[in-house]
């Protein structure tokens, strides 16, 4: 199975803005914050240089994290996709057949979702639910609550 994730043009820059940040204004504050407390003297009791290595160290794996994801991010063009199926970046409209809600989504990759959006990752229960799903179709997705059914009302880009 291929780790391959689809963005579109904003949500690939929002990634390499992101990466950019982090090298370039975080790496050297934190690198400097290392070398002024090691500047302090014993660093065996130096709570301010380990506080800060341990920064450096989560920092570091952010980075690698990032570039990991954007190695493997491919653009996407959103004229190009079937709009009679549920696909990545599909604006999909469904109703919980049990307590009749409507919601709508966009199905996004992991890196950019976000559900105060409407941004639901492709990789999420509901996500995967929903993929290659018609408008018309009802698909039962298990969630940690159990099983939820949904109808999907619409498709759109």
């Amino acid at each position: 199975m291929s780790d391959v994730s689809y963005y579109t043009a904003e949500g690939l820059k929002k990634l390499r803005d992101e990466l950019e940040h982090l090298e370039h204004t975080e790496r050297p504050r934190v690198t400097q914050e290392i070398s002024d407390a090691r500047d302090k003297g014993d660093l065996s009791e130096n709570a301010e240089y380990h506080a800060a290595k341990e920064e450096q160290s989560m920092l570091e794996y952010k980075i690698a994290q990032l570039k990991d994801t954007l190695s493997k991010a491919r653009l996407i063009d959103e004229s190009l996709l079937d709009t009679s199926k549920v696909l990545a970046l599909s604006i999909v409209k469904i109703k919980n057949i049990d307590n009749k809600m409507e919601f709508e989504y966009t199905l996004v990759a992991d890196a950019v979702s976000d559900l105060s959006q409407g941004k639901l990752s492709v990789s999420s229960p509901i996500g995967k639910g929903l993929l290659g799903k018609e408008v018309g179709d009802i698909t039962e997705i298990q969630v940690p609550n159990g099983i939820m059914k949904f109808e999907i009302l619409s498709i759109s880009r």
